[in-house]
């Protein structure tokens, strides 16, 4: 089969097409033969070599998947040849054809193309799992999403709107401020031309918001504690401007605050598994509805994985960057 080899790492040139055996399913697995794949942030990361695969995963780039169903492990009861599937994956998905644990799999929700549905797994898993599981998130509260244009942004936003929240966001520009309040969120922040702690408060009436999501890092720490009112929540899912630096603990025991956060590769394929089942009884007919959506920025051939990773790089992109690899 053709894949995307990255060799020892390095820029996005280091992507080139090649070929390796198609993978065959042991107990539990699904084959997928892929025919989109979605550009997440640890690709990049991956490629450049600061977050190496798991011993037990597929070295090869992709952490999610659309396509067919192709073949089925000992013991998989879940899925049949021929299914029309999207897929969380440990790792394969810049592949003709990837290994995903059945209880991984979820079906193509009603009316939507393979191609969108290789844009839900890994946003879907992270925001659901965050923002409900660890974040508490509930109706009539308040949310603060940093990076809200990106793919992660887009879906939080949407969840919010979906479980009645009322949501805020920072961005790095006046358009991706105009997508979003378009999109669902109820107020948006330019972080370059505003600081969002004062913007926060004015929004909020000084009374601030329930939970952040933070992926910044570090030097959103202490304002995303300030902008937090009481028993509220931030919840961390990477640190793309670092995670240390000094901090005034103070605010978290005068308000009783909770500060969690999780990455979703290094957690076991039972829990995936749970996470899986809450999306398919809580997002899933959503989806299939027509009332969630995911947004696609826009999608490169195979072969161009290079020119998606340069665009995911450069943070031009608004919501999912997606490689066509079937090429249809």
């Amino acid at each position: 089969m053709k894949y995307i080899n990255h060799g020892a790492g390095g820029l996005a040139e280091c992507m080139q097409v090649s070929e390796m055996p198609t993978p065959q399913p042991a107990a539990g697995q699904v084959l997928i033969e892929v025919a989109y794949a979605g550009v997440n942030r640890p690709d990049v990361l991956q490629r450049s070599g600061r977050y190496p695969a798991p011993p037990d995963a597929s070295p090869v780039l992709g952490l999610e998947v659309a396509g067919e169903v192709a073949g089925l492990g000992e013991g998989v009861t879940q899925w049949q040849v021929g299914d029309k599937v999207c897929a969380l994956t440990p790792g394969g998905g810049y592949a003709q054809f990837c290994l995903a644990p059945e209880g991984h799999v979820l079906p193509l929700p009603t009316g939507m193309s393979l191609e969108a549905a290789a844009a839900l797994p890994e946003v879907w898993f992270t925001v659901w799992a965050n923002l409900v599981g660890l974040g508490r998130l509930k109706a009539g509260e308040r949310l603060l999403i940093h990076g809200g244009s990106s793919g992660i942004g887009l879906c939080a936003i949407q969840l919010a709107k979906y479980l009645g929240v009322e949501s805020l966001v920072t961005v790095g520009s006046d358009d991706k401020a105009a997508f979003c309040l378009a999109y669902g969120a109820h107020h948006a922040i330019n972080y370059n031309t505003s600081d969002f702690h004062s913007q926060v408060m004015t929004m909020t009436a000084d009374e601030g918001v329930d939970v952040v999501l933070d992926m910044v890092g570090a030097p959103y720490f202490q304002r995303n504690l300030s902008v937090l009112r009481r028993d509220g929540r931030l919840v961390s899912i990477a640190f793309l401007q670092g995670s240390k630096g000094e901090v005034d603990l103070l605010p978290i025991m005068i308000k009783r605050l909770t500060l969690t956060g999780s990455t979703m590769r290094a957690r076991s394929v039972a829990e995936k598994v749970v996470i899986r089942d809450s999306l398919r009884s809580n997002i899933w007919p959503a989806l299939s509805k027509g009332e969630l959506t995911p947004h696609i920025c826009e999608t490169f051939a195979l072969e161009n994985a290079t020119q998606a990773h340069e665009l995911m790089e450069s943070g031009l992109h608004i919501g999912k960057i997606v490689l066509d690899v079937k090429g249809g």
